[in-house]
């Protein structure tokens, strides 16, 4: 890689950490392939791809001001990349997937009822909805499971969980959006393949 484009692209690390939108724009733009191809190769199998990129990215802007230009921009978002993959296939071995065959009965039937009702249970099930919550919560990253946990088992406001945890309202709304999804994700592969002879 060019000298010059390794300076252009400090200048844009320096340019970024003053707010200049477009300058972040551009080293979006000329690092995404490398961080994607760092990405697919260290992925874990139950990380979503655009996932593990966001939050190499959200690191590296964060981290803007501790980039010293001791080595090429490329160079340290690679040890980001990589770093960050790391951590994430070290938390997928630290939370197994959980199975169908895991769940005690009384959990199938809490896991049918979320899957297939469209209204809420009224407590029926009782503890063994509040264990198998538990148990879905714990696969979640930390900051999905707190976001998820302050709004609907704390009964917390959006501006609540703002003020809790330093996230703007709209990222506190998007964070619980996409843990939701997740959610629903795991419920989904624990429900039972009904068509099955």
């Amino acid at each position: 890689m060019s000298e010059e484009r390794h300076v252009d692209l400090a200048r844009c690390v320096s340019r970024a950490r003053r707010q200049d939108e477009a300058a972040a724009r551009t080293l979006m733009d000329r690092l995404f392939p490398l961080v994607l191809k760092i990405v697919r190769s260290h992925l874990p199998w139950r990380t979503s791809e655009e996932d593990l990129v966001q939050t190499v990215f959200i690191k590296v802007f964060t981290h803007l001001d501790q980039y010293e230009g001791r080595v090429p921009v490329e160079h340290w978002v690679s040890r980001i990349a990589v770093n960050t993959c790391l951590s994430a296939l070290k938390a997928e071995k630290a939370r197994p997937e959980l199975r169908w065959a895991d769940l005690s009965e009384e959990g199938q039937a809490v896991v049918e009822s979320l899957v297939t009702s469209t209204e809420t249970d009224g407590g029926t099930h009782g503890l063994a909805a509040r264990d198998l919550v538990q148990a879905l919560l714990a696969r979640l990253r930390p900051a999905d499971r707190l976001v998820l946990t302050l709004l609907h088992l704390e009964d917390r406001s959006v501006a609540e969980v703002r003020a809790l945890t330093g996230w703007s309202e709209a990222l506190v709304k998007v964070r619980a959006f996409r843990a939701r999804r997740k959610l629903r994700k795991i419920l989904g592969k624990l429900e039972p393949d009904h068509e099955t002879p």
